[in-house]
């Protein structure tokens, strides 16, 4: 997946501080929350089963993915950040990720997944309907993505400098995810994220792969 590299998000800046700051991104409590509100949201939104293959996209230090994993079988982490990749490895050596597997955001074309999920990581891709297409080569055909990511903003998310997307509209997406060989999604709001005093809606995107 080499044209669709995501930098996960880090709330305050888009790229080049994420390896520095893997080690302490899940000591920030509200990163842990939101993860875990996220995770029941996609358990209720999605019919998971015990024996499903998981893959975070952009995982960060796979917060995600560790509140997934009691509801799912094998697990796939994915990140560009070298630190990241490093935190979830340690994970993987605690049981926090049991039997994952940790790799770059180069997915192998030729695995599949039935769940493929993301939290705030798709408004850092610079072509998301690349990678959306990406993704749909890797996801099984019936199987599921959940993406998890900002509503549409004004830019003050990440302020000044900032490269990627600020947020997303509904429609827009579904464009793209019907494009990319996905059904019609379902959006509903999941959380609301505080930053210097205003409040941030997050969506979640759910969509079933078409059959090709």
């Amino acid at each position: 997946m080499t044209d669709a590299h995501v930098h996960h998000d880090g709330d305050d800046e888009g790229h080049g501080s994420f390896d520095a700051r893997a080690a302490t991104w899940d000591d920030d409590p509200e990163k842990v929350e939101r993860a875990r509100i996220v995770a029941d949201a996609i358990v209720e939104a999605v019919p998971v089963t015990g024996d499903a293959r998981l893959l975070e996209y952009g995982a960060g230090t796979g917060l995600l993915a560790q509140f997934l994993a009691p509801h799912v079988g094998t697990i796939t982490v994915a990140d560009p950040s070298e630190g990241m990749r490093a935190v979830m490895l340690d994970k993987v050596e605690r049981g926090e990720l049991p039997g994952a597997k940790v790799v770059d955001i180069d997915l192998d074309p030729d695995e599949r997944f039935d769940l493929v999920v993301s939290l705030m990581a798709l408004h850092h891709v610079p072509e998301p309907a690349d990678a959306l297409a990406l993704l749909a080569t890797v996801t099984e055909p019936g199987g599921t993505v959940a993406l998890a990511d900002l509503e549409a903003e004004d830019g003050s998310f990440h302020g000044e400098g900032f490269g990627g997307h600020h947020g997303f509209e509904p429609a827009t997406l579904d464009d793209w995810l019907v494009a990319a060989g996905f059904g019609t999604s379902t959006f509903s709001r999941v959380h609301t994220v505080t930053k210097d005093g205003r409040d941030y809606p997050l969506f979640l995107a759910v969509a079933r792969r078409r059959s090709p």
